[in-house]
């Protein structure tokens, strides 16, 4: 398991999140995810995309993308790791 700060930590500092979050908000908005989970949110979406957006497991789980990967997943046998893709850029 990893922990997957929904208001990303390179982003506390910001005055724009500073402002919107309080320090507390930010020290503690925390996940715990699998690997496999966490990796798919990062490579889907930007930092800033997911402080703005997805700063809650509600919305993450919103999300169409990360709803799919997540009931695929929970269709494999325990200790199935994914092969990672790169990122299409």
């Amino acid at each position: 398991m990893t922990k997957h700060h929904l208001i990303p930590r390179a982003l506390h500092n910001k005055p724009r999140y500073r402002k919107r979050y309080s320090r507390e908000e930010r020290l503690t908005a925390i996940l715990w995810l699998c690997h496999a989970c966490h990796r798919h949110i990062h490579r889907l979406y930007s930092e800033r995309e997911l402080a703005d957006q997805f700063a809650s497991r509600e919305a993450l789980l919103a999300s169409e993308e990360i709803r799919h990967f997540v009931e695929w997943l929970s269709k494999k046998p325990a200790g199935f790791k994914p092969k990672s893709r790169r990122p299409k850029r």
